[in-house]
């Protein structure tokens, strides 16, 4: 029997039928090549672009190449779990749908609002990222910001949502071909940073490799901007030494949250039992071995005390990658790296939108958001849905500072993380009988370890990020029953089954058990469909 109420859960077969109801279909066009393309679209450039300078620069000193490896072991971990359920439930919504199936539609609801901060935020961080760069490509500092008074207006951000929301409207396949071209300009840009800069290491900069602990707190808002492990073993600062470094580690997990934006299109990919592990895995690879190359690189071109956000080389707009080609008088590696962050941002904002998107469209099919949002036009897109992200994203950059969004794009893809790793091992136990097309390494140890990694990574936190994070899910709880719980489509189904699955209806799949759900198919016909969606 499925829970009751706000603990209702939600059939793996039932998901997947959903996906086949008229006007709400989303069109399978996907490969595997498409998805590794999104995944190193949308994490070459948050972390390499926005992120590494100034973690260097204010945190981690030359250790950071070491913070991306203690972040990409938690994402390894992490990312098994999400390929595992993303070949299991081949459905949009990501971590939504997952937790929907294990946890029950409170969980489900908490996950979803979780991931529309994450993703909306994230598309304003890399927009205001962008502007940025086509500032300086236009020979102008900050020449895309308009100061408004309380608001600064930057039309560099707003130009670039306004273009991405465009390509979306049209299809995945159209971002796909553009994520492509511009992922492969991106790439050599990358190329170019790490063979051209490794010609000017002075390996003195490396000394000291992890520069010892300062504290700065009081300058910068006292105990709200420490990290909350700070706080709670006492520490004095986290700007550089160990807790640094932890910190470090916390900030460029931002750089790694592609991988679960590819989870989201599992419903638009053609064989996502194999596509979606490879997809997932192969971007995760990638960009791993790219960030410690330019890293090392960065950080051996020059002190990482000319990286710090307000010194004379970086300016109080915090260094970039540019900055220190900039100190070798590179002019040419500078304007190439300004070409390459304006074309490689480009396709994280697109990715990152399409996240939003998919997400809020597999919450509205299920009525927990209005469910008006869930249509598609006949080439099986989701304009309306689209739109309205992109209207969202639009306000977003031009009310919150960029260094605000970073920290809460973190903790909201961490705690997302976290419940996923947990739905593993529940599914494990509760449906052993259904098709993987990846499975998890020694259940249930490594979904442990990746709980416990992604939780010492929200330690390594600001408090005032916490603050902002449990302000943003009190919210979401108030929005649910006000709204979500009453419309429910699950909960009106089980209404109309007087609360169970209704008995001429109801089948059992492999092992023996009922399928939680009131519908007018039978469980064969659940089969059938995820048969549909598997390999072969």
């Amino acid at each position: 029997m499925p829970g009751t109420g706000i603990w209702r859960t939600k059939s793996i077969e039932q998901s997947v039928r959903d996906t086949d109801e008229p006007g709400s279909r989303l069109k399978r066009q996907l490969t595997t090549r498409d998805l590794i393309i999104f995944g190193v679209a949308v994490a070459v450039g948050a972390g390499i672009f926005t992120v590494t300078a100034r973690a260097a620069g204010d945190l981690a000193g030359p250790s950071v190449a070491v913070a991306f490896l203690i972040a990409a072991v938690c994402c390894s971990l992490a990312v098994m779990c999400y390929a595992e359920f993303a070949s299991t439930v081949p459905v949009a919504g990501s971590s939504y749908t997952f937790s929907y199936a294990t946890f029950g539609e409170f969980v489900a609801w908490i996950i979803g609002w979780d991931l529309i901060l994450e993703f909306a935020l994230a598309s304003a961080v890399i927009s205001k990222g962008w502007s940025l760069y086509l500032g300086d490509l236009l020979g102008v500092s900050g020449a895309t910001v308009i100061d408004l008074g309380p608001i600064e207006f930057d039309w560099g951000a707003l130009l670039i949502v306004g273009a991405v929301t465009g390509v979306l409207a049209v299809g995945a396949r159209m971002s796909s071909m553009v994520s492509t071209v511009v992922t492969a300009v991106k790439i050599t840009v990358v190329l170019l940073v790490i063979v051209v800069g490794a010609f000017y290491i002075n390996t003195s900069n490396y000394s000291p490799y992890l520069p010892e602990a300062q504290d700065k707190a009081g300058s910068t808002g006292g105990w709200l901007s420490r990290t909350l492990f700070s706080v709670l073993t006492g520490a004095d600062g986290s700007t550089y030494g160990w807790y640094g470094l932890l910190a470090a580690a916390s900030l460029v997990f931002f750089a790694f949250i592609g991988f679960d934006v590819v989870s989201t299109t599992a419903e638009e990919t053609k064989n996502p039992q194999k596509s979606l592990p490879r997809g997932i895995l192969g971007s995760l690879a990638i960009v791993t071995v790219l960030y410690v190359l330019v890293t090392l690189v960065l950080t051996g071109m020059v002190p990482y005390t000319d990286l710090q956000t307000g010194s004379a080389l970086a300016g109080d707009g915090g260094a970039t990658l540019a900055t220190a080609f900039e100190a070798h008088g590179i002019t040419w590696a500078q304007t190439a790296i300004n070409v390459g962050a304006v074309a490689g941002l480009t396709t994280v904002v697109m990715v990152m939108m399409m996240g939003q998107t998919r997400v809020l469209f597999a919450m509205s099919r299920d009525g927990l958001l209005p469910r008006s949002l869930a249509k598609t036009d006949r080439k099986g897109v989701p304009v309306r849905i689209t739109l309205i992200v992109g209207m969202l994203v639009a306000v977003i950059t031009a009310i919150f500072p960029i260094s605000t969004l970073e920290e809460m794009v973190n903790i909201g893809t961490l705690f997302a993380f976290v419940l996923v790793c947990v739905g593993v091992i529940v599914l494990r136990r509760t449906r052993p009988d259904l098709k993987r097309g990846f499975r998890v390494p020694l259940v249930p140890l490594v979904p442990i370890l990746a709980v416990l990694a992604c939780g010492w990574l929200m330690l390594n936190l600001a408090v005032e990020t916490w603050i902002r994070f449990l302000v943003w899910m009190v919210l979401g709880v108030a929005v649910y029953f006000a709204y979500g719980r009453r419309h429910s489509v699950l909960g009106r189904r089980l209404a109309g089954a007087g609360g169970r699955a209704a008995p001429a209806v109801q089948g059992a799949d492999a092992t023996g058990e009922s399928t939680d759900e009131a519908t007018v198919n039978p469980a064969a016909e659940a089969e059938r469909v995820l048969q549909d969606v598997s390999p072969g």
